[in-house]
């Protein structure tokens, strides 16, 4: 009697993920993971690093090597092998591998990490020039290109975190930077105390940030010999002899819809705790799914490696017998521009709101340690309910420790807690570490009196 096949399309984060935790669940499945491309199993969130030389060489990103999943966990990863459609009746996944005829792999249970794509498509896209951040073959082309190229001018479309990452990277080679956004803030979601900050800093470091500006075309640069190009958008143009994407992500769920698998409100993968989606068994994770937001109890979609990686435990675990549950996020994460450390977790006011809370906020700015410790200021942004004083996010920004800090207000977040529960969190200090009123709790104090009054 053969083995029972587990199948995973995509094997990156969630995938591969996915693949060990089944493995170890249960020793005797088949398991064999299509990945379209040539890599599986690195730190996305390294690639701006790797952009800027921080990360030496991008074999550094590897986590595992193919031959370690092979040899140690007897996973088959079949490199090259673009799934192409699933039919569920027939518990079959028709795939193209490069160069070859199309193959048919039959499975007993799938699990569909297929990831994300750049949110935006802009006439001229397509030329040489103009790059992506997402995975780490584009990383590797746009790594390539700076040092072949030497380019002295780059623009950057949006200013999400990916985007903001590589700005660092962009002026370490020592180009001029502009950032188009078409919004009034950098970083969705962001407070203007915090987004001001960020500013703050992108001037320091002489990047032109242009807000309210969506970029229509990018024109020129179709021959290596005339490889400078021109952004345009609805109010300005700039030159560049790069451009990087950072549009944002929307997830690759049109496999799945094709195959009758419903999509959620988002757009994403719909799948309950198991993730596992309307077929008992197919199961999906990582950036292609949408996930429960703990604060508001709604569908959210929030594509970061940690969720990833939780979600493709999750479902390899049950894809191999377990009954495992991923309860869903608080939407954390931590970015870094120039030295700039900024931080985020639970909704913003305006999220809050259009949740239906009736939010406020407080912002305060203390300093990080004590000052003959060279302590450097760190601002905090509460937002809370006015009606029952509940937590609803936290955001910082600073110099010195700033995003790890965030942690003690996604912990409130997943505990529910109320900013009068914050007041006397018994939090650590130590001169060379921290001031004795932490910012958080000098920021909870202040949405304690607002509230009172």
């Amino acid at each position: 009697m053969s083995p029972e096949r587990l199948l995973i399309i995509g094997g990156v984060a969630a995938g591969m993920s996915a693949a060990s935790r089944a493995r170890r669940r249960n020793p005797q499945l088949e398991i064999i993971v299509l990945e379209k491309g040539d890599y599986v199993s690195y730190g996305t969130c390294g690639l701006p690093y790797y952009l800027s030389g921080q990360v030496k060489d991008w074999k550094e990103l590897l986590v595992y090597s193919p031959e370690f999943f092979r040899d140690k966990r007897g996973i088959d990863i079949r490199f090259r092998h673009e799934a192409v459609e699933i039919e569920p009746g027939r518990k079959t996944v028709h795939a193209l591998r490069s160069g070859a005829e199309p193959l048919a792999f039959s499975y007993d249970k799938l699990i569909v990490t297929t990831g994300g794509a750049p949110a935006l498509s802009i006439p001229g896209s397509d030329l040489p020039g103009v790059f992506t951040c997402n995975d780490l073959a584009g990383a590797i082309r746009l790594r390539e290109f700076m040092d072949s190229r030497q380019p002295k001018n780059a623009v950057i479309i949006g200013s999400g975190y990916i985007g903001l990452e590589v700005v660092e990277a962009f002026t370490s080679h020592g180009m001029r930077v502009v950032i188009f956004e078409r919004s009034e803030q950098v970083i969705n979601g962001i407070e203007w105390e915090i987004g001001r900050r960020i500013e703050e800093t992108l001037t320091k470091h002489g990047v032109e940030l242009r807000k309210m500006s969506a970029v229509n075309s990018i024109s020129g640069g179709a021959a290596p010999a005339t490889s400078s190009m021109l952004v345009h958008s609805n109010s300005s143009s700039a030159p560049a002899d790069v451009v990087l994407l950072s549009t944002g992500i929307v997830p690759r769920s049109k496999l799945a819809a094709d195959a009758g698998i419903p999509l959620g409100p988002t757009g994403a993968i719909a799948v309950d705790e198991r993730m596992q989606t309307s077929s008992t068994s197919i199961y999906a994770a990582g950036d292609c799914v949408e996930t429960r937001h703990l604060v508001t109890g709604k569908p959210v979609y929030f594509p970061l490696g940690t969720t990833a990686n939780k979600q493709g435990r999750v479902a390899g675990e049950n894809a191999g017998g377990g009954n495992a549950r991923f309860e869903g996020i608080v939407g954390t994460f931590a970015t870094k521009v120039f030295e700039l450390e900024v931080a985020k977790t639970g909704l913003s006011v305006a999220a809050a709101r259009a949740s239906g809370f009736d939010a406020d906020s407080v912002t305060v700015t203390s300093i990080s340690r004590a000052r003959y410790f060279n302590g450097k200021p760190l601002t905090v942004t509460l937002i809370f309910d006015r009606s029952s004083g509940r937590l609803l996010g936290c955001q910082m920004a600073g110099e010195d420790c700033a995003a790890k800090r965030i942690d003690v207000a996604a912990m409130a977040l997943h505990a529910r807690m109320r900013v009068q529960d914050m007041l006397h969190l018994d939090l650590s200090y130590a001169p060379p570490f921290a001031v004795v009123w932490e910012a958080i709790l000098i920021a909870a104090n202040e949405a304690v009196k607002k509230l009172a009054r």
